[in-house]
């Protein structure tokens, strides 16, 4: 039927405003700023990057890989690799990224950089108010400003983020196991090269 869709949305417009006199839920103005909804776990506005540990520096799950650089759509992540290794969340040796900046002007929301990602390390965030006067280096938000703990990304993103930890801790478990058997066969292959004391008087 021709303007059924319009006929549809008028009735459902007049179910709300006359019943927004007697019951709140049909209440669909917020009075924002004073009123907030809450946010839906799935929502997504702006990348961030998790770090595990105390300390955002020495915690931080990126490796700069630049997977997520070289993927993004507008090209709005610029990051600098560094020339050392140092120890990870883990202890294990990676390099880390000396320059992670976001362009949040540019970004787009894609959630491509969080997809790409080998290391489960960029996520996006929920955060939208994020206005501010200086257009240009105040939306540029560099590595300490993206940076947000595991537990942050568990309170915004619980089901995603128990899902990651699991996959994390089956990964270290797995790498662990494979480290612990190269040790036990490098130290059977250097027990079973030692040459055999020899006992003076033996055959003689």
């Amino acid at each position: 039927m021709l303007g059924e869709g319009i006929l549809k949305g008028m009735a459902e417009t007049a179910r709300n405003f006359a019943g927004s006199f007697v019951s709140k839920e049909r209440l669909t103005t917020v009075e924002y700023p004073e009123e907030r909804i809450p946010t839906f776990e799935n929502a997504r506005v702006f990348p961030f990057l998790v770090y595990d540990t105390n300390d955002w520096e020495a915690g931080l799950r990126c490796v700069a890989c630049q997977i997520c650089e070289k993927e993004c759509p507008p090209k709005c992540i610029y990051i600098d690799k560094s020339k050392d290794k140092k120890p990870d969340y883990a202890g294990k040796q990676q390099f880390y990224p000396t320059r992670f900046d976001i362009d949040i002007s540019v970004c787009m929301s894609c959630q491509i950089c969080v997809e790409v990602c080998p290391f489960e390390a960029i996520k996006m965030d929920t955060e939208f108010e994020l206005a501010t006067g200086d257009r240009f280096g105040g939306l540029l938000l560099d590595r300490k400003q993206l940076a947000k703990s595991n537990e942050y990304y568990h309170r915004i993103h619980p089901t995603e983020a128990a899902e990651v930890d699991v996959r994390l801790a089956e990964e270290k478990a797995k790498a662990n196991a494979k480290a612990k058997a190269a040790a036990d066969a490098a130290a059977a292959k250097a027990a079973a090269a030692k040459p055999a004391p020899h006992v003076e008087g033996a055959g003689d």
